[in-house]
């Protein structure tokens, strides 16, 4: 509390002059302390701590042999690489399905590459389409969960049976020496948004390796 001490300025006697009372000011700034601390509390109480942002990335076994790690069914394969004058330029190939080495045992004809890039008729498009019926199963999925049809538990549950389904797509991800990890960021985005649940980063085999390299130089 404000307290104000006057004093009453003299001029007593007959002769005296009266003086100007001055007063003096004493703040007590306990209140404010107080409510200062009650601020700093509620706020405290009341904020959201930001979290770590992570992003999930599985990583598979470890082949046993290099025949093994060439083998790839039912799954969509990306490298990443950079190309053009000074590389500077992103380069991202695909193929579908397993992949066939020149002169391979099987006698199959050798995989072939198919350029695309990370604008929406490129890569996102792709996506879109070798994910159809999973993009679609997850649509329906939405409805239902903004009906309130569905619970969360259970919406979640649904999804990840979807995204995990044996006929699901699953994309493999592999990159050169010359790739650079924005890159591989960007496909992982790309991923999330089309609704892949199957995906991996995974080293590049010798052969495959080779194919590309033959394509960066024609």
């Amino acid at each position: 509390m404000a307290e104000v001490n006057t004093g009453d300025g003299g001029g007593h006697g007959k002769h005296d002059k009266k003086r100007a009372k001055k007063a003096s000011t004493k703040i007590d700034m306990t209140p404010m302390v107080d409510l200062a601390f009650l601020l700093l509390t509620f706020f405290v109480l009341t904020s959201t701590f930001s979290k770590p942002k992570t992003m999930e990335i599985n990583f598979p076994a470890k082949p046993k042999t290099q025949e093994e790690r060439i083998k790839v069914n039912n799954a969509l394969t990306f490298i990443l690489t950079r190309e053009g004058a000074g590389e500077k330029e992103d380069g991202i190939y695909y193929y579908y399905g397993e992949f066939y080495a020149p002169n391979n045992a099987a006698g199959k004809p050798v995989t072939t590459y198919t350029r695309t890039n990370f604008s929406k008729d490129g890569l996102h498009k792709l996506l879109l389409n070798k994910n159809a019926t999973t993009i679609a199963e997850i649509k329906k999925l939405d409805e239902k969960h903004e009906k309130r049809e569905i619970a969360d538990s259970t919406y979640k549950r649904l999804a990840i049976a979807a995204q995990g389904n044996i006929k699901a797509l699953t994309v493999l991800i592999k990159a050169d020496d010359k790739a650079v990890y924005k890159n591989i960021i960007d496909a992982l985005d790309e991923l999330k948004i089309c609704n892949v649940g199957k995906y991996a980063i995974v080293d590049m085999s010798q052969p495959e390796l080779d194919i590309l390299n033959a394509i960066k130089k024609k």
